[in-house]
């Protein structure tokens, strides 16, 4: 039995994703025409910028003007990654930004330590003073991440219980701080998921939140991307990060070239094929996926924006 869903949100993380890994430097104006042209797409999320420590990721030294700088659209939210107290200071004091409060953990306290320089306990500590701001300054909890749900480079394989318990953990946070977390995330940060293990993570963490969204953040660093976003939809999930053209990667990952996100336009495109609606323009993405390719300089994984959609070959047989 399957349970595919009949339209699928996709939240673009293609700009903040790519950007913060790209040996650069991108020029701030050419950031700006990527966002553009993705709110050209019929986009209602994307990711436009990380306020992180510029020394550790340079490639996001200029996050303020990139934000100020962007044309907002009408029915697209623009959001924007912190890690910590300070980038969310960043993030509330700037224009233009929807502010949705969001809290992370991992299965994997070698991996937080390389990507945030602490351990579980301190995470803990870290997430209720996020979670105390957002509420000082009205902005509602809405998400929590899992990050390494489904492997990590330093650990090796995680037991579905471990992902389990990371949930229970986080959700604990949250409680005791008088959120009500309505999505939880589950992140393939360094490409370890299959269909399989994509199945029994989302049946795991469904059966026992039942209630919560469940979002799915896979990276498509063997190849797999598009196909374990297929898992996760025969088991309901109808939320989804991507990343144009497949840009970007986690620069802490351990592994050197490691693929980003999985590309939006192949998943746009396969849920075109299946009828699955998702309210993008197809066409128009791969112009943006091509407009990322140049500006980055070198050639990018995507596959659909190479191959192109099958809507113009459809119209040539039908005549």
């Amino acid at each position: 039995m399957t349970d595919l869903p009949k339209r699928v949100d996709i939240q673009e993380e293609g700009p903040r994703e790519g950007f913060q890994i790209e040996p650069g430097p991108i020029p701030t104006e050419r950031k700006i025409e990527l966002i553009d042209a993705l709110s050209e797409t019929g986009l209602k999320k994307i990711q436009v910028a990380s306020y992180v420590n510029p020394k550790k990721v340079p490639g996001w030294a200029d996050a303020d003007e990139v934000v100020k700088g962007f044309r907002r659209h009408d029915g697209v939210a623009y959001h924007a990654l912190w890690l910590n107290e300070k980038g969310l200071m960043r993030a509330l004091d700037a224009e233009g930004l929807e502010m949705i409060g969001s809290i992370s953990t991992t299965t994997s306290e070698s991996f937080m330590i390389r990507n945030t320089n602490r351990g579980f306990e301190e995470n803990r500590q870290v997430q209720r003073n996020q979670i105390r701001i957002y509420k000082q300054h009205g902005v509602p909890v809405r998400r929590a991440s899992i990050m390494t749900a489904f492997g990590c480079n330093f650990e090796g394989d995680i037991p579905v219980e471990r992902v389990v318990w990371a949930v229970d953990d986080i959700l604990g946070v949250a409680r005791e701080e008088g959120a009500d977390v309505e999505v939880l995330s589950l992140a393939d940060t360094m490409g370890w998921a299959n269909p399989e293990s994509v199945k029994r993570v989302v049946g795991a963490v469904r059966e026992r939140w039942p209630e919560k969204r469940i979002c799915l953040h896979l990276h498509d660093t063997r190849g797999l991307g598009v196909v374990n976003a297929y898992a996760g939809m025969e088991m309901g999930v109808d939320l989804f990060d991507s990343s144009v053209a497949g840009l970007g990667g986690c620069p802490f990952a351990g592994h050197k070239g490691a693929a980003g996100n999985v590309c939006t336009e192949d998943l746009v495109f396969m849920c075109e094929e299946m009828g699955i609606e998702t309210g993008i323009d197809l066409d128009r993405l791969i112009e943006a996926a091509r407009l990322a390719e140049d500006i980055v300089g070198h050639p990018l994984p995507g596959s659909v924006m190479k191959g192109g959609s099958l809507t113009k070959h459809r119209q040539k047989t039908a005549h």
